[in-house]
């Protein structure tokens, strides 16, 4: 049955192909897609030029049914034959066989970066994340159709509570009911967008989007009249520039003002010829960045440059450029040829001797006919024939050559390098680039990858530095290098003023550095206080909610180099997740927001149960959430420290008026002192009921009507939006921890406010280049027993182990580490003048760390007899023991350092000249005064083990015998006869030969001699068992030895007695 169309939607899809503009449907319901075919077949009719290309993004499935597969199947046949009958074809089936729909499953949405679509089809609402809405919104050209499929809905509040599959990621163990702020914000920014349009499967529209009820047709705006001032600018600037070459053609191809301004730019740099100039093009996503590049390098080789080079992530992300290279070479009149490539093609299906004589031929012969310019592509499939290079003939040899990003140690010979998506490369890469030669540099900022602000916070503010340094002095003037940066603001896709771009950078908060508003006064950090704020009042599109919101991600942006829109849904919808706010004393009477001077993002994290620990423990993966946990738990295999409850800052931001004036200290410092419950604390009584969850009010009020009579509208009965913290009760934590990229400012920021390291990733990170480290701070808390001395509490013994790994680590994985950060991580004592007494190491220990041998060379070293190197057998031993404070020698700061670099991280005195900023001989100076007071504290602990030995041989005094050697030797010659006589004589002693006696035995004697004939032959033996018991015979024995005994005391008491009567 047919239906007439609301003359709304008509309209709408007419105005935005007029103006240039986008426009949006929202489709509710379970026949939503069969609308497609409608809303598609209005737009061809409203476009004149060709059918409107299509992009179908999913989750994981179609939902195509077999049947309609194999109906479109037969209906490609019939075209193919041209039998097909248009009015006897189902709609949908003909669509999906004659729109060239591009499909595209949401993981793999990076691959349509840089494409243009006339129409773009979402479904699967679930899987939708704000970035994956931000990159497929943004490939629709102007007069294009966004077009969002919804599942059948009793009510569009009803998606406040859907699941969305990002969810799965922000529960943690502790933390599992993730809520929809973010579908509720979505939601609700529809009814303000005057581009979209909500309607349910019949294209009935809802009453959200009563604002279109004001849609009026649009007049068109004819070429000879109605141009806008940008376009009557860019008319009279090809005009003026018309018969300058090369850049009049060049400029033609330009579709924009801002690319036009872009490419003079680049030409001037181009003309100077200096090689000492650096000119970096920032601009959104689809404003003509790449195209304006491949114009400026087509205007290079016009002018003589010879070796131009090109990089970027992947060849694939330069087709744009290379095409408007060649398209500048057909308005310079270059004869562009492509046989190379298919010369090439050639070579992989022949024999090679054959085929490399059909080349050598055809080069030849075309070179010496029409070649001017050959294209060659790329045979590695990964870049998918891709553009690599460009050889160009027409007045010498000339090169257009792309090489990877590693890649710039073949930059010898380069005189232009132009790098395109450098927010892309990380950032040390693009640093390593940059060289005595023009740079051109383009970078997608404030865009929806989020990382292009790494490049114009760091790199961009580093050059502009640079270039005002070198323009203050004369001399460095002559020398140093030029910085230019240019900014695009209008889009190529589609015309200014689009309001898609407008609802889409307010919802994504995507176009927020300008709104940061300058502060008028700056109070003192001890006057200012943080509060608390609250999410569901953040998030619900009240106009004072919005403008707070977009102040806080302003300054996320500008003072964070990585951005994304998923950060958004983050702090919005992750249960684990709570945002803090310094304020200035606030003036109640004056009705407008405060200033926010700084911005605090929190995770609670922790409170793992044991059984998880382990588990993961024994798996090695680490779940989602909970960063600090899981990496303790890792690091020290401690199943304890999850089971404890802290906090992650994730993020903190301050004013860009603001920095360094002490509001991020305040804000640490209120915050550490929040937790551990020294605010006012609010009594047991006090605590309030926590209130009706009034969202589930709306939900319920909702479903009582149907989707034609809602009426969608913010909430009103919301809760204040900033808290002071003296009003809510705090969460029990025990800890406080950061993870953040590594540099010595943001680790003496947070090393000032007693948080010490427990990690640091030994390898860098692929976007900035740095470490990523972990702090962490116990807060005050009864439930863990520490010492009160030790600021770290239960965190000391792991902060001592993370420092001895680190010192054996400084040789190895962090060997180019900046000496004052490794320093600022060790934090070594140096001064041991406090200690009367120092406790000094056991002679087992210095024997383990420095041999005697070693000992040697040292002490010659100390003396001037050697040269430095021999002492690097043993410095490296000796540096690690003063570093984990086991040698107490006080060090100067420089002594310490230079102890660092040689003995710990093992650098050449040459590199340690250019990282100190001293001279050799000066390095080696403290090196030397390092070795002497070593040797001395060492040869001092050595003597102190023999001291006590030697005092007690002089306390022996040496005086004459009392008796002479003479008589020595005559009362030892006695003392021997004595001794012989008495042992003969004890020999003999009829005792001791009682305990042989045969008693009662005599007629046992007789007879043993019968059985010998009465005979005994000599030596033989005959054997008569005793009648003594063995009793007795030891008794016996002990008697024996008891006179014996008594007999040799008598004997010595005697010699005694003559050695006296004879002194």
């Amino acid at each position: 049955m047919r239906k007439k169309v609301d003359e709304r939607i008509r309209t709408l899809i007419e105005n935005g192909v007029k103006a240039r503009h986008r426009s949006m449907f929202v489709i509710i319901g379970d026949k939503s897609r069969d609308q497609i075919v409608n809303l598609h077949y209005m737009l061809s009719k409203s476009v004149v030029k060709s059918r409107p290309t299509v992009l179908w993004c999913y989750k994981d499935k179609l939902e195509l049914s077999s049947h309609k597969k194999k109906r479109a199947k037969q209906v490609k046949k019939l075209m193919q034959r041209g039998l097909l009958d248009p009015e006897k074809v189902d709609p949908f089936s003909l669509f999906v066989e004659t729109a060239g729909i591009t499909y595209c499953l949401y993981r793999d949405s990076e691959r349509i970066l840089g494409n243009t679509f006339g129409m773009c089809i979402l479904q699967d609402f679930e899987a939708l994340t704000p970035n994956l809405l931000a990159r497929t919104i943004e490939t629709v050209e102007g007069g294009g159709l966004i077009v969002l499929l919804l599942r059948s809905l009793s009510s569009l509040t009803s998606l406040y509570t859907m699941v969305m599959d990002v969810h799965e990621r922000f529960r943690t163990e502790s933390h599992s009911q993730a809520s929809g702020r973010f579908n509720e914000r979505f939601l609700l920014s529809l009814a303000s967008c005057k581009a979209c349009i909500v309607m349910d499967d019949e294209l009935n529209i809802l009453p959200i989007s009563s604002h279109t009820k004001s849609i009026t047709p649009v007049p068109a705006r004819e070429d000879s009249e109605g141009l806008s001032e940008a376009e009557r600018e860019l008319k009279n600037l090809k005009e003026k520039l018309n018969d300058d070459f090369p850049v009049g053609p060049l400029i033609r191809k330009c579709c924009t003002m801002d690319q036009g301004k872009a490419v003079v730019t680049f030409f001037d740099a181009i003309l100077d010829k200096s090689l000492r100039s650096t000119v970096a093009l920032l601009a959104a996503r689809g404003r003509g960045k790449s195209a304006a590049l491949g114009l400026a390098i087509a205007g290079a080789v016009a002018a003589g440059y010879s070796n131009i080079f090109v990089t970027a992530p992947s060849p694939e992300n330069l087709k744009t450029l290379f095409d408007l290279v060649c398209k500048g070479f057909d308005m310079l009149e270059y004869k562009i040829s492509m046989f190379i490539l298919i010369v090439s093609q050639h070579v992989a299906l022949h024999i090679a001797e054959i085929t490399n004589l059909i080349i050598c031929l055809l080069k030849h012969v075309l070179l010496q006919i029409v070649l001017q310019v050959d294209v060659v592509k790329s045979a590695n499939p990964d870049f998918k024939k891709a553009t690599v290079r460009i050889n160009i003939y027409k007045q010498h040899r000339q090169t257009i050559q792309y090489i990877q990003p590693h890649e710039h140690e073949k930059l010898s010979q380069v005189e232009l390098l132009v790098i395109d998506e450098a927010a892309a490369i990380p950032l040390p890469v693009v640093k390593s680039l940059l060289g005595p030669y023009l740079v051109f540099l383009s970078s997608t900022v404030n865009g929806y990858e989020g990382t292009g602000r790494s490049l114009s916070l760091k790199l961009v503010q580093q050059l502009e530095e640079q270039n005002q340094t070198s323009s203050r002095s004369l001399e460095t003037a002559v020398s140093g290098r030029f910085f230019k940066k240019i900014e695009l603001s209008e889009s190529i896709r589609y015309a200014s003023g689009d309001p898609i771009e407008s609802w889409l950078h307010g919802l994504l908060c995507l176009d927020v550095t300008n709104s940061i508003p300058s502060i008028s006064r700056l109070p003192p950090p001890s006057e200012c206080d943080l509060y608390y704020v609250n999410r569901d009042t953040l998030f619900s599109y009240h106009k004072d909610s919005e403008l707070f919101l977009q102040r806080m991600m302003a300054l996320y942006v500008a003072s964070h180099y990585k951005n994304s829109p998923n950060d958004l849904q983050l702090m919005a919808d992750a249960p684990a997740h709570h945002l803090f706010v310094l304020l200035g004393p606030v003036d109640e009477s004056k009705n407008h927001l405060p200033d926010i001077l700084c911005v605090i993002q929190i995770s609670f994290e922790g409170q793992i149960s044991r059984k998880s620990d382990i588990k993961s423990l024994s798996e090695g993966h680490e779940p989602f959430g909970d960063q600090i946990p899981w990496k303790f738990c890792q690091q020290f295999r401690n199943t304890d420290f999850p089971i404890l409850s802290g906090a992650r800052i994730v993020r903190i931001a301050t004013h860009p008026s603001a920095m360094r004036l002490g509001y991020g200290s305040a804000a640490v410092e209120i915050l550490t002192r929040y937790f551990e419950g020294q605010l006012t604390p609010i009594s047991e009584q006090d605590v309030e009921e926590p209130p009706e969850n009034s969202q589930a009010r709306v939900i319920e009020a909702a479903e009582k009507a149907s989707l034609l009579e809602e009426n969608i509208k913010p909430r009103t009965d919301l809760p204040p939006l900033l808290v002071p913290l003296r009003e809510r009760r705090p969460e029990k934590l025990h800890y406080l921890g950061v993870s953040f990229g590594l540099t010595l400012d943001l680790f003496r920021f947070w090393r000032k406010h007693n948080f010490a390291p427990f990690y640091i990733s030994q390898v860098p990170s692929s976007v900035t280049g740095e470490h990523t480290c972990m702090v962490l701070k116990p807060v005050n808390n009864d439930d863990i027993e520490s010492s009160g001395s030790d600021e770290l509490g239960f965190f000391s013994p792991f902060y001592q182990e993370f420092r001895n790994n680190f010192v054996n680590l400084l040789h190895n994985a962090f060997v180019r580490m900046e000496y004052k950060l490794a320093m600022s991580i060790l934090d070594p004592k140096i001064n041991f003048s406090d200690l009367s007494t120092p406790e000094s190491p056991s002679s087992e220990y210095l024997n383990s760390i420095i041999q005697s041998k070693n000992m040697k060379h040292l002490e010659a070293y100390a003396n001037n007899l050697t040269p430095y190197q021999k002492t690097r057998e043993f410095v490296i031993d000796l540096a690690r023991s003063y570093f984990w404070e086991k040698i107490s020698v006080t060090l100067s700061y420089a002594q310490a350092s230079v102890l660092l670099c040689i003995g710990l991280q093992e650098k050449d005195i040459s590199y340690i000249e250019g990282e100190m900023k001293l001279e050799g001989q000066q390095i080696l100076s403290l090196y030397m005064k390092v070795m002497k007071k070593f040797y001395k504290y060492l040869s001092g602990v050595s003597s102190k083990e023999t001291h006590p030995t030697v005092s007690r041989l002089k306390d022996i005094a040496l005086q004459p015998h009392p008796v002479s050697v003479d008589e020595d030797l005559n009362d030892a010659v006695k003392r021997v006869q004595d001794d012989m006589k008495l042992k003969s004589d004890s020999e003999l002693d009829p005792d001791l030969l009682q305990q042989y006696a045969i008693v009662d035995r005599e007629a046992e004697f007789e007879i043993a001699l019968q059985n010998g004939s009465g005979k005994v032959a000599p030596g033989s033996l005959i054997t008569i068992k005793s009648s003594q018991t063995k009793i007795e015979k030891r008794e016996k024995q002990a008697e024996n030895q008891k006179s014996e005994k008594k007999r040799r005391n008598k004997h010595d008491h005697s010699s005694k007695s003559n050695k006296k009567r004879k002194s």
